[in-house]
């Protein structure tokens, strides 16, 4: 007669991480009960990839649950599905299969940051907010209190904490801080690094810039179409740069620009004309009224 053996229990992936299990460790939740995380930095497209996603969503249904915790004030917030959920919502379902864990505000930006962050397409912005939000959690997870506070202290503690995330996204603690960088621009720089129309080397130099100087140099990028990194290392130059007139900003880039081969004439597109002048003003009033201007500043600088 075979002894009786106890049963060895190996213990599910839900249960290592301590997700409430029912039945397969996943529980139908009202769609309606799940609200967006906070400050979510990652965008949910309705493009042709959503619609792929509805379209696999009507046919198979959710096949990986997403993950969300309890709110305090009721309901769940989502921490890993965003995408899933929209489809599922676009699919026509009232429920998503859902895994239910209690998390902290860090740990939930922790797991929110790595879920979505080894996507295979992920835009500059997305990766600098989530790495900001991240670096944010990590610091105050590993916070030092033995450390005397101060910006040494702070420096040290932000380099093992850019060290730390970088170590798991594949990135090294310097091209963390550079994508932390961006989130200091505006968002009109930012999305021009998204449509790559600027280099993030660019736009971090850029970022160390007041909001004032950065809108300069959205207009000056639309007026012109570019600023060249001689025109950038020329503004950094400047003495007291933080507080630069828009006069000193446009006369310091176009002073590094090359000089032209040619006779000397220069040509006003009516783009830039635009700016300054109604359009319906003729040719010839605007011709009158820029000799007048030219007439006025000639009679100053002689003065």
């Amino acid at each position: 007669m075979a002894a009786n053996r106890p049963r060895i229990h190996f213990e599910s992936v839900e249960e290592l991480l301590g997700v409430p299990q029912m039945q397969d460790g996943t529980e139908l939740v009202k769609i309606k009960d799940i609200f967006p995380f906070k400050d979510h930095p990652f965008k949910v497209l309705d493009d042709e990839k959503m619609d792929e996603l509805v379209e696999s969503i009507r046919t198979n249904g959710v096949l990986t649950p997403v993950l969300i915790r309890p709110r305090s004030e009721g309901g769940y917030e989502m921490v890993s599905g965003h995408r899933r959920l929209h489809a599922a919502e676009k699919a026509g379902l009232e429920k998503i299969p859902s895994i239910i864990k209690e998390m902290g505000d860090d740990e939930a930006v922790i797991a929110m940051v790595d879920s979505n962050v080894q996507r295979e397409e992920i835009l500059p912005s997305e990766r600098a907010w989530s790495l900001k939000m991240k670096m944010e959690a990590v610091t105050k997870q590993g916070k030092r209190t033995d450390l005397v506070e101060s910006s040494t202290s702070r420096t040290q503690c932000e380099k093992l904490s850019a060290d730390e995330v970088g170590e798991t996204m594949g990135l090294k603690a310097r091209q963390v801080q550079k994508y932390i960088r961006l989130t200091e621009l505006i968002p009109e720089l930012l999305q021009m690094v998204d449509d790559k129309k600027l280099t993030i080397s660019m736009a971090v130099d850029m970022s160390y810039f007041n909001e004032e100087v950065q809108g300069w140099m959205l207009d000056y990028i639309i007026t012109n179409g570019k600023i060249t990194l001689k025109q950038m290392a020329a503004l950094k130059e400047l003495e007291n740069v933080a507080n630069i007139t828009k006069y000193t900003f446009t006369a310091t880039l176009n002073g590094a620009l090359p000089e032209g081969k040619g006779n000397g004439r220069v040509n006003l597109s009516e783009r830039k004309l635009n700016k300054y002048f109604p359009p319906r003003m003729t040719a010839r009033e605007r011709e009158r009224i820029i000799i007048e201007l030219l007439e006025k500043w000639k009679a100053e600088k002689e003065q």
